[in-house]
């Protein structure tokens, strides 16, 4: 197993004024040494990770870091800087700069050194020695943590104090136990004994916090935050036990740790696990980046929220990358986003069962009897009716499954239980796809009051599967049957009957909107509420709902095809990686997988995304002008032969991908060329953000 650092792996003078040649820089010394396969690639997941959340800490550091199929093993390459790179920090530009790099399935014992190494990080005097190291073979030996030879004398090297990294890690891995039902992984520190403390008297206990840590990657951030949160524990005679759920696994804190706890503090930027473990805590909750760059204002607020009394619910999964300032139409997104990314499945699974037994048995074949009382293994008619019979179970969760996902993303797994109920009381009701959000909105903020609720101790344990679920499943219930439904009903029956009339200029214009939505933001959370609405029709399909449907899927396919084509027809104007993703684009693209073209948008948005929604709206605007129409939610040029006019269907999607390609190319012409750089040559490869 090679060393995680060489010293060919080390500049100590790079000379790169941009973060992106830095990366590329310390890629390449990866590359020379067989550790990265595809440098283009790699570049591209290290671009699509910066693009979450920059990388750059106080205190001089920039960790640019990703998990990359194009990695062979676990590798850290280190370049000091004289001027200094912006990486996005508050205190300006790191001249520390670490490139981590793990393989897409990384081992356990090589991701808790890269894990230690991130808390070593927080050291100042680790820190200070990698600025005055002379030479790669000193800074990478530093890095790894090497025991120092002893001098001539017989006396110790002068050498920084610092751990040894790989020895810790060791340790932490050993502690951690390989199996059990509390154990997502291997290869972290156990959470459950005492964390730091100060020295407490015999009649005083130190104020106790717990904490998570979390990051997208789990490599860095997410142990750089529990080092600082514990060493601003000890620094304030508190104790602070934290969980790390990092890429190296993770072990439940202790419930008894829990239990004893005054508050709790989540430093992450991606959805906590198990969180209703914390429920009735004084709560913090803010990114990851917070916990590392003011970690003491973290637990002071945390005692002052305490000492009030307060009590704050759970965070909800989907504001788990939210700011603090986030107003509330940046989370009712996010919660109706949740909500339509867990229906997505049953309308794809259920969709594509009942447009295959149309394709089989004949559009009558909604008429046939179920399957349990008579099936012909020979007749195909009857396999055409056991298909729309599957796909009309799958579709009858739609509702109930967004009304359950909204409440979800609103108030975590409390939330599933009153949302899935008000979902189904939507569909008994005759509220339908409407019914379903608002269902879904009702059930999240009951929960949220209820959680809120300060209840004795001995009632917290059965909040989550007693408490909750009772009081709210009532409350929404009651709303639903008594005060909500029938009005949404009959909204809902007004919005069906409007569909079932579009004809004209009123189609033209509502195709174009819809084809701008899906453009928009390339399967964010526009693109899915045009989705949305277009699948929500076929659940009670007529003529202007599956027109909608057409208009829909065709618009979709536009932008991955545009961009596919601009990359064929003028590919100076685009990267060695945009060129390389044009390729996959053709495929995205025809299937219906809108995400195809971010790539190209997160390089340059200002020129792609408005080229994107025209051709978009093109492409609606003519699905609905030729009349097409579709009963399939899903499948691209695979699902043509379920198209009502297949052929100008096609053609609107001919049109749009033209005209998005048009534009783009227009623009990228009208682009000023930026000065050569003689010294970075390989520029032209510069990566972009991978599609997710």
């Amino acid at each position: 197993m090679s060393e995680l650092i060489t010293a060919d792996l080390v500049d100590l003078d790079l000379s790169a004024e941009t973060k992106e040649a830095a990366a590329r820089s310390l890629a390449e010394r990866m590359r020379d040494l067989g550790r990265v396969t595809d440098l283009d690639g790699f570049l591209a997941d290290v671009a699509a990770r910066e693009a979450q959340m920059p990388t750059g800490l106080d205190g001089g550091i920039g960790i640019p870091h990703c998990r990359s199929e194009h990695v062979t093993e676990p590798t850290l390459a280190f370049g000091r800087s004289a001027a200094g790179i912006d990486f996005g920090a508050p205190d300006g530009p790191a001249d520390l700069i670490f490139l981590i790099a793990a393989p897409a399935g990384g081992d356990a014992d090589h991701l808790s050194i890269l894990s230690a190494l991130a808390r070593h990080l927080m050291d100042p005097e680790f820190t200070s020695a990698l600025r005055a190291a002379g030479e790669p073979g000193a800074a990478a030996s530093l890095i790894r943590g090497d025991e120092p030879e002893p001098s001539v004398d017989g006396d110790a090297e002068t050498a920084p104090e610092a751990d040894d990294v790989p020895a810790r890690a060791a340790a932490e891995a050993a502690a951690t136990p390989s199996d059990g039902g509390d154990t997502a992984g291997t290869g972290d520190r156990p959470a459950t004994g005492p964390g730091p403390a100060a020295s407490p008297t015999a009649d005083a206990r130190p104020f106790r916090i717990v904490a998570v840590t979390s990051c997208p990657t789990g490599i860095a951030h997410t142990y750089m935050a529990a080092e600082a949160l514990e060493s601003a524990g000890r620094a304030a005679g508190v104790e602070v036990v934290v969980e790390t759920q990092g890429s190296a696994g993770f072990v439940k804190l202790d419930p008894a740790v829990v239990a004893a706890a005054d508050g709790v503090i989540f430093a992450h930027d991606v959805e906590v696990r198990d969180k209703d473990r914390f429920a009735g805590l004084p709560t913090v909750d803010v990114g990851v980046k917070a916990g590392i760059n003011r970690p003491g204002e973290l637990i002071a607020e945390v005692r002052e929220k305490a000492a009030r009394g307060e009590r704050v619910a759970p965070a909800a999964p989907m504001d788990a990358g939210a700011d603090a300032g986030d107003g509330f139409a940046t989370r009712l997104r996010k919660w109706l986003m949740t909500g339509v990314s867990y229906m997505v499945p049953f309308v794809a699974a259920g969709g594509l069962l009942i447009a295959l037994a149309f394709a089989i048995g004949g559009y009558g074949i909604d008429k046939a009897p179920s399957v349990a009382d008579h099936f012909v293994w020979t007749e195909s008619a009857s396999w055409a009716a056991l298909l729309f019979q599957i796909g009309g179970v799958a579709f009858a969760f739609l509702v109930p499954v967004l009304a359950g996902f909204i409440a979800y993303g609103m108030a975590d797994r409390p939330g599933l239980v009153p949302g899935f109920v008000g979902g189904s009381i939507a569909l008994t009701v005759d509220a339908g796809f409407l019914g379903g959000l608002i269902a879904g909105l009702l059930a999240g903020a009951v929960v949220m009051a209820v959680q809120r609720l300060d209840l004795p101790a001995v009632l917290r344990g059965i909040m989550p599967v007693v408490v909750i679920p009772l009081l709210s499943s009532a409350v929404v219930g009651f709303l639903m049957f008594l005060v909500v439904g029938k009005p949404v009903a009959a909204l809902q029956k007004a919005l069906t009957d409007w569909l079932g009339g579009l004809s004209g200029t009123n189609a033209v214009i509502l195709g174009a909107l819809l084809g701008l939505l899906m453009a928009a933001d390339l399967g964010g959370p526009l693109n899915k509420v045009a989705y949305a609405f277009a699948v929500g029709g076929l659940a009670d399909p007529n003529e202007g709902s599956l027109k909608v449907m057409a208009a829909v899927m065709a618009a979709g396919m536009v932008p991955p095809l545009a961009m596919a084509l601009a990359t064929t027809v003028r590919g100076r104007l685009f990267t060695a990686s945009e060129r390389e993703n044009g390729k996959a684009a053709w495929v995205l693209g025809a299937s219906f997988i809108t995400e195809g073209a971010i790539p190209f948008a997160a390089a340059d948005p200002l020129r792609v995304i408005p080229s994107a929604m025209a051709g978009g709206a093109v492409t609606g605007a003519l699905s609905m002008a030729f009349g097409c129409t579709l009963r399939a939610p899903h499948g691209g040029v695979f699902v043509v032969p379920l198209i009502g006019s297949p052929f100008l269907c096609l053609l609107a999607v001919v049109a749009g991908t033209a005209v998005s390609a048009a534009v783009v190319l227009l623009l990228k012409g009208l682009r000023r060329p930026a000065p050569p750089r003689p010294a970075l040559p390989a520029e032209d490869g510069a990566p972009v953000a991978a599609a997710v």
